[in-house]
């Protein structure tokens, strides 16, 4: 039985590995569009590969069904994934907020463990062969490519990822040729990637870094909240919190709905408790400056920006401060709206959110609904996770399902 995978980024080679280890007998085929695979492993992680996370759930996830997914992540948990990789000598270390990484630092070990892998077990890769049609026969597919070769399986694995970073080979070719055998395909838009802002107010404090908290509010309900670090830049934000948040924007944009983009400098706190500590400050130092007791809590350059913003004078003391604009800079250190334009778009996504979507695949096999024999992995599904490791594991989780799905078909 030939298995044929479109794709050797994360998925395809995971579903390969694992597909010949549990079926020795298996001929495996990965298909590449590029030259040289691995463009997406190599830059993720800032060229630290990020390779999963010490606890993933359901919960670290949007898209489509939270039971599908969480049955995926079931089946290959990311405790199995760290263990996988270990036995490919590339032992992980745990950094901050629970992410994995190799412990030497750098992706192509993650991508070189990974060929290596597949080399070992007698898995073909070829490059340079990107796929243009997909026929599905009485008994097995055709497969051909852009230099009219034609493969034939069995079996054909999608696994061709989205449209983020398509500088890596990501075009979205593979929605198309889901559609060609019978797929739908939920509305794409980028996910994880930088806001763009209004203005040029933020470009004084780009490169600037503190911790946020992030509401999404529609028809003025807040829908979504985001606590986290974020990065100021010259263009707008950045950061885990902005990042994280991007794709509820898009997915709002796309249902038409107007959405606004709100900032609290201080998360954690209350109306209240922000009140209480400035009476507190002011009782202990009532001749400091306003904006010597806000650079307190914030970084300075913030800080100033928040008093400036509100035009309160920074040299004026808390003695000095009236109770109006001491509550005026309050609400805004909770609250300040962004005029958010757009997001840096798919050339700066991590992944990409819609896809086709989960209830057209049998989550116990990852296997099409309504084409039989075809699989689909990875990032060309209605899925897409938060920022810190969780995209691959749902790479290696749903690569898992498939591979061993895809051997136990050859032996029946």
């Amino acid at each position: 039985m030939t298995a044929i995978i479109i794709g050797a980024g994360a998925a395809g080679l995971a579903t390969a590995i694992f597909a010949k280890r549990a079926g020795p007998t298996l001929d495996v085929r990965c298909l590449d569009g590029a030259t040289k695979i691995g463009a997406k492993i190599l830059v993720s992680g800032g060229s630290r590969c990020n390779v999963t996370n010490r606890v993933v759930t359901d919960r670290d996830f949007w898209g489509g069904s939270s039971r599908i997914i969480r049955n995926v992540l079931r089946a290959f948990p990311a405790d199995r994934a760290a263990a996988f990789f270990e036995s490919l000598g590339v032992p992980l270390h745990e950094e901050e907020d629970g992410k994995l990484f190799p412990d030497t630092n750098r992706s192509r070990t993650v991508l070189d463990a990974l060929l290596a892998e597949a080399s070992r077990l007698g898995v073909v890769v070829e490059t340079g062969k990107r796929v243009t049609a997909i026929a599905r026969g009485p008994q097995d597919f055709a497969v051909e490519t852009a230099d009219r070769s034609r493969f034939d399986g069995q079996s054909v694995v999608l696994a061709t990822g989205g449209r983020s970073l398509p500088k890596t080979g990501s075009d979205g070719l593979g929605y198309e040729l889901a559609r060609g055998l019978g797929h739908t395909c939920i509305v794409t838009t980028p996910a994880l990637a930088p806001l763009v802002l209004e203005g040029d107010r933020h470009a004084a404090l780009a490169g600037v870094t503190h911790d946020v908290a992030l509401s999404l509010r529609v028809a003025g309900s807040t829908t979504v909240r985001i606590e986290g670090s974020m990065l100021w830049t010259h263009f707008g934000i950045s950061g885990p919190a902005a990042l994280n948040l991007s794709r509820h924007w898009h997915r709002a944009q796309v249902a038409g709905t107007r959405a606004e983009v709100w900032l609290n400098v201080c998360p954690g706190e209350t109306f209240e408790s922000i009140e209480e500590w400035w009476l507190a400050q002011e009782r202990a130092r009532p001749r400091a400056q306003v904006s010597t007791v806000v650079a307190t809590r914030l970084p300075s350059s913030v800080a100033e920006a928040w008093i400036a913003n509100n035009a309160i004078d920074p040299e004026t003391t808390l003695a000095h401060l009236s109770k109006n604009a001491r509550r005026t800079l309050t609400r805004a250190l909770l609250d300040t709206p962004l005029a958010v334009l757009d997001s840096r778009g798919y050339s700066s996504a991590e992944v990409t959110a819609g896809g086709v979507p989960l209830e057209e695949i049998d989550a116990a096999t990852m296997q099409s609904r309504v084409c039989p024999g075809l699989f689909l992995v990875g990032e060309i599904l209605d899925v897409d996770g938060r920022l810190g490791g969780f995209n691959f594991q749902w790479a290696w989780s749903s690569g898992w399902v498939a591979g061993h799905a895809i051997a136990k078909a050859s032996r029946e």
